[in-house]
């Protein structure tokens, strides 16, 4: 534990079984975690697959976390979560049942073996940059807004669910 309060953004995606049901079970996994408290959760967006084009479709969604957690154990907590929800990671972009990733931690810059804080690719991403500028469009990431950030990637075939904010709820 780190004393303090952070706010963290996580995204969280999966395309392989139902992905809404194993996102709403990793967000209460974490909601019920002692040290962490879900703020906000964005919207589901259908998005077409990165990377690794040949996969069906993801579904992906972005919160905001308050949390006295460390990072690393934050990062711990969502690897351990990933693992409850039958994560297995076979190839890099390939198709997942749950992907949580870490995005910002407060203001914290990290550049270690494992974590890497803001999140490394983030920017380039629309996918991530989508839900995550529906539940924070004024948070700034290397001096930018997230909501100008997703104004200039392509952002082709993601779609907003009419899922509503209480999605991962019920």
């Amino acid at each position: 534990m780190s004393g303090r309060n952070s706010t963290v953004f996580i995204s969280l995606g999966g395309n392989l079984g139902d992905p809404k049901k194993s996102m709403a079970s990793a967000l209460r996994l974490l909601a019920a975690a002692p040290g962490v408290e879900v703020v906000a959760v964005s919207s589901l967006y259908r998005t077409p697959p990165w990377g690794k084009l040949d996969q069906p479709d993801f579904l992906n969604a972005a919160a905001e976390l308050s949390t006295s957690l460390s990072p690393h154990d934050l990062l711990d907590l969502c690897l351990e979560t990933e693992r409850k929800l039958k994560r297995v990671r076979e190839e890099r972009w390939g198709p997942r049942v749950i992907d949580l990733d870490i995005l910002v931690f407060g203001d914290r810059v990290i550049h270690e073996t494992g974590l890497e804080v803001p999140h490394p690719r983030m920017l380039e991403r629309a996918f991530v940059l989508a839900p995550l500028a529906e539940i924070a469009p004024q948070l700034s990431v290397d001096a930018k807004r997230v909501s100008d950030r997703l104004a200039g990637v392509d952002a082709a075939g993601i779609e907003r669910l009419p899922s509503g904010r209480d999605w991962w709820r019920s």
